[in-house]
């Protein structure tokens, strides 16, 4: 609409400035998803281990399989070389208990924070508060590449709605936190991934709020996003039939045979499958990265016991044991946590050992 003549021209070049992005301190260019995988494309072999790690995991998930999941992996990355040393020990491994585990390495770019903090390789990579995200997103999709090729398939946690453009291709299994399991944006976003989803109990502990979630993924939902080559779009989904129920604790524990009874009673009356998985670490370790054995050998036992609702576990594992803090003009120990603390792996062998031991023993019952 033009101004009449006798309105006052400002009114008619109205500066919004004062009220549009006052809080916005600078706005960088976004590399496009599209532009970064014809940099770094999948490969024949990668893309035949994503969707062959796929269908096993929905497999066990169905109850076509008897395997356990095991997604293990460090906390958080924030080293690529220590990601790919811990990867070297562990794909021999899960190549000697394949037949009992099915292992997904845990391979973690994004971290919710409580209040503030580092928030993961991909937002700040040169850990030095420079927020590279570009930078981040490409040395993502680099280490996903090098694990997937040495045939372990990777699990991450979708927290950002907007970076799984960039890596989910070359992702098995995907979680949503604790935080974002009663985000509708989150359940939405898990509609439409392409792999197996667990859905995180409620920081209080709540199991209602992951089964919901569960139901909301299997949907189909109609949402705002961004396309691979960056515009805006609508997306309508099909819905995920792979979602699941991961313990992970809250106020208390929640990985014993009571709080495993519990959970799949609000699953029978929501009419989903009564199955869990255990996250050994977080609340339910009481954030106590050794208590992760005992919770593990817990779950053992009952699976030897003839167990068959819990499908999968988790463990918080790297090099080397424990954590260390992320400080400026201090060097980082290699092969250790600078999130939580985790299980080293003198630790971890054993223990995967002692689950598919107890896969076993379940089968030979």
């Amino acid at each position: 609409m033009q101004a009449s003549a006798d309105e006052p021209l400002h009114q008619a070049t109205l500066d919004t400035t004062r009220i549009d992005d006052v809080r916005i301190a600078a706005v960088r260019a976004l590399l496009s998803p599209a532009l970064l995988l014809e940099d770094l494309p999948v490969t024949p072999a990668v893309e035949a281990l994503v969707e062959g790690s796929r269908q096993a995991i929905g497999d066990v998930l169905h109850g076509r399989s008897d395997r356990l999941i095991a997604v293990v992996g460090p906390c958080s990355i924030h080293d690529h070389d220590a990601a790919i040393a811990y990867a070297r020990r562990l794909k021999p491994l899960a190549d000697e208990l394949a037949g009992e585990l099915l292992v997904v390495m845990r391979v973690y770019f994004e971290k919710p924070r409580t209040t503030v903090g580092w928030k993961g390789y991909i937002n700040d990579p040169r850990l030095d508060g420079s927020f590279r995200i570009n930078e981040g997103l490409r040395r993502a999709r680099e280490l996903l590449l090098e694990v997937c090729a040495m045939g372990l398939p990777a699990g991450t946690e979708f927290l950002d709605l907007l970076s799984p453009q960039y890596i989910s291709d070359l992702i098995a299994w995907g979680a949503i936190g604790a935080r974002t399991t009663e985000s509708q944006s989150h359940r939405q976003l898990a509609s439409g991934l392409s792999c197996p989803v667990g859905f995180k109990n409620g920081t209080d502990g709540s199991v209602q709020v992951a089964a919901d979630a569960v139901l909301a993924a299997r949907a189909a939902h109609s949402f705002i996003g961004m396309t691979k080559m960056g515009a805006a779009a609508i997306f309508e989904t099909r819905g995920n039939p792979d979602g699941h129920v991961i313990l992970r604790g809250g106020k208390a524990p929640n990985f014993d045979a009571a709080a495993v009874d519990a959970a799949c009673a609000v699953l029978r009356k929501a009419g989903l499958r009564e199955q869990v998985m255990v996250d050994c670490s977080h609340a339910n370790s009481s954030k106590q990265h050794r208590r992760q054995i005992e919770v593990a050998a817990d779950v053992a036992r009952r699976i030897e016991g003839g167990e068959r609702r819990i499908t999968g576990v988790m463990v918080e594992s790297h090099l080397h044991e424990g954590r260390q803090d992320l400080l400026p003009g201090r060097p980082l120990a290699a092969g250790v946590s600078i999130t939580d603390a985790c299980l080293g792996w003198h630790d971890t062998e054993p223990l995967l050992r002692g689950l598919a031991q107890a896969v076993r023993t379940r089968r030979a019952r």
